[in-house]
């Protein structure tokens, strides 16, 4: 103990330092295995509560566009791990076009109920199956292709250290208004900051986005995230 109170001041400052790195890293542990706990249990009563969709949807997409019902794709996990997204398909098929990314195309190919589940975000409620597999999250980073994630820099890679998720704090701060960078930037910042108490707040606002729509949360969209929503 005297030892301790005898040591120099700038020792003492370190050992404070490592006491609460520690307990950050303990508390940030904790909260992702609660996170995991919490993904599983929304991830099987989304798909029973919102079971009557599940039958209703494929049946209008059917109707409304040739093709199958739904849409996958090769998207980067966490840690780069590839996985299939799934998601409900609300464009006409062009097998070319989705395998070279032509999001040029995009406006002729999307038809009106697509355009409408997109609106409403109903086109991923097929990516429950994801987090319940535990490929994705309800909140993180939105998974990018495989082939953009190979060409990360450095500090891009960082996006890759959670998992993926159903929305996230870019997709409440602009979504589609933001440039790929602020983008970025949002996702490591959403990572650095991870709490519990803060995928709370982005499902809430992810609510909001739906009912209100995008238009009425991208006038923020070229702002720095400042902590606040």
């Amino acid at each position: 103990m005297n030892r301790a109170r005898n040591a120099p001041a700038g020792n003492r400052q370190a050992v404070k330092i490592r006491k609460k790195t520690r307990r950050q890293a303990g508390r940030r542990k904790r909260e992702l295995f609660l996170k995991r706990c919490l993904d599983l249990a929304a991830g099987l009563t989304g798909l029973i509560v919102l079971s009557p969709l599940f039958l209703f949807v494929p049946l209008l997409i059917k109707i409304t566009m040739p093709g199958p019902v739904f849409f996958r794709q090769e998207r980067a996990g966490k840690g780069g791990r590839p996985f299939m997204i799934l998601k409900f398909r609300s464009m006409k098929p062009d097998r070319q076009a989705e395998e070279n990314h032509e999001f040029a195309k995009d406006a002729q190919r999307l038809t009106p109920f697509g355009a409408l589940m997109r609106r409403t975000k109903l086109d991923e409620l097929p990516q429950l199956l994801n987090v319940i597999k535990g490929d994705m999250s309800l909140v993180g980073p939105r998974p990018a292709v495989t082939e953009q994630a190979e060409r990360y820099t450095s500090r891009q890679k960082k996006r890759l250290r959670m998992r993926p998720g159903m929305t996230g704090l870019a997709q409440v701060n602009g979504n589609a208004a933001l440039s790929w960078e602020k983008r970025i930037e949002y996702d490591l910042k959403y990572i650095e900051t991870f709490s519990l108490a803060l995928d709370m707040k982005i499902l809430l606002k992810t609510a909001l986005v739906v009912l209100c729509g995008e238009e009425a949360f991208q006038s923020r969209a070229g702002r720095p995230y400042s902590g606040r929503f």
